[in-house]
């Protein structure tokens, strides 16, 4: 792959938008080979994913405008269907996956790390949705997740404003865009101790809650009761679940969570 890079350290693999001169802006390109990282993923041995972009001024900067510019409203549409084609995979992917947000996180980058379950930041980032500052609309989810996410006030705000409504770390914190923020020289290390705390709990568990928490915010809440339920009651019989529960009663330590 020519612009992303996959590495695994131990149950975590880590994927890097590598286009550093463009600021990680996504093309088409971008956008098929992330399909072909998601499915290189070993989900045998993988338990967490880190998402980040190359470099320390940027996360993703957005999508490549010079690409967008010539579209016919059919390739427009059809591009932002491949946007969240690739985006909605990343949100219902089974295990968690982590952003590790640098930099500019603006439009498309907003957008994939708005994809992810947890969102973690530097310092130095900041988010945004400029689009409507180029005569278009977020394409690839922002204004769906954004206003999920924040409130459709403040999605609104941000998205009304363009790059006026841009926002730094303190900012998207205090309105609950990220879950934390670091220095900049600390974020990956963050984000890979946190995959790997993830990574050594019960898998069957800690999937069967991303899918529970996911299907049910697309439902009532007692419809969403039902979906945990079954959630819940998938995890028995596990050999997981039998070694969690004797090692509690028994007072030990876990020996290890096999995912089966």
């Amino acid at each position: 792959m020519d612009y992303i890079l996959y590495e695994v350290k131990g149950a975590v693999g880590i994927i890097t938008i590598n286009r550093e001169k463009a600021l990680n802006a996504l093309n088409t390109s971008i956008l098929s080979e992330l399909d072909e990282a998601l499915d290189a993923v070993d989900l045998a041995e993988i338990r967490c994913l880190i998402l980040t972009g190359a470099g320390e001024k940027s996360f993703v900067a957005g999508a490549d405008i010079s690409e967008m510019s010539t579209l016919t409203k059919a390739e427009g549409e059809a591009f932002g269907r491949r946007g969240n084609e690739v985006f909605r995979r990343i949100e219902t992917f089974p295990i968690p996956v982590i952003a590790a947000v640098g930099g500019f996180a603006l439009g498309g980058g907003c957008e994939i790390a708005m994809s992810c379950d947890i969102r973690l930041c530097s310092e130095t980032a900041i988010f945004g949705q400029p689009e409507v500052e180029l005569g278009i609309t977020p394409g690839f989810g922002g204004t769906q997740r954004l206003a999920r996410l924040v409130g459709a006030g403040m999605a609104k705000q941000m998205i009304f404003t363009g790059r006026n409504g841009n926002i730094k770390a303190d900012e998207a914190y205090r309105i609950g865009l990220v879950n934390a923020v670091y220095p900049a020289g600390e974020l990956m290390e963050a984000a890979e101790k946190m995959a790997n705390v993830i990574a050594k709990n019960a898998p069957i568990a800690v999937r069967n809650a991303k899918k529970a928490i996911n299907d049910g915010l697309d439902v009532d809440v007692a419809t969403g009761l039902v979906v945990e339920e079954k959630m819940f009651g998938d995890c028995f019989e596990t050999y997981d679940q039998t070694e969690g529960m004797n090692a509690f009663l028994e007072k030990r330590k876990v020996e290890a969570f096999l995912n089966r």
